[in-house]
């Protein structure tokens, strides 16, 4: 398991090699790198923030969680904070798991926590000015479906 909370750009492609080498037993391996996206053409930077020590204790936990509830031989999240410009990678999660299902299911568990719940605040940076990114509908509806 590895969660890295970082400012630093990280290359997924070489990310994913590495977790691949590490990922035994697996035979299925699933990964999805997020980036910040600019849906209005006029976002010119994201700015995360965070308490260093509680997120990657809190990322930790759910990845502990996902490796509870699906078959993984491995996980890995990475997630940035800093300054960050429209289409540099913010984030990425890994699985690794016997079987597609498992490495799917729990990819998408993570990715679901990681946007709505992880603790992270976002601030989107335009020409207009600045504001903070509020919690959407359809991301706690997303993650409402993982409950017991």
């Amino acid at each position: 398991m590895s969660v890295r909370v970082q400012p630093e750009p990280f290359d997924a492609g070489a990310e994913l090699t590495a977790f691949s080498a590490i990922a035994s037993g697996a035979g299925a391996i699933v990964s999805f790198t997020g980036v910040v996206r600019d849906t209005e053409a006029r976002l010119s930077a994201m700015e995360i923030e965070h308490y260093p020590g509680m997120t990657e204790s809190a990322i930790a936990k759910i990845v502990a969680e996902a490796r509870d509830r699906w078959s993984l031989t491995e996980a890995m999240v990475i997630h940035r904070h800093g300054r960050l410009a429209v289409a540099e990678p913010i984030m990425m999660v890994a699985t690794a798991s016997p079987h597609r299902a498992d490495a799917f299911a729990a990819a998408e568990f993570l990715m679901d926590y990681l946007k709505s719940r992880a603790p992270f605040w976002k601030k989107e940076i335009a020409a207009d000015g600045a504001s903070w990114v509020a919690a959407k509908d359809e991301d706690e509806d997303a993650l409402a479906r993982w409950q017991p």
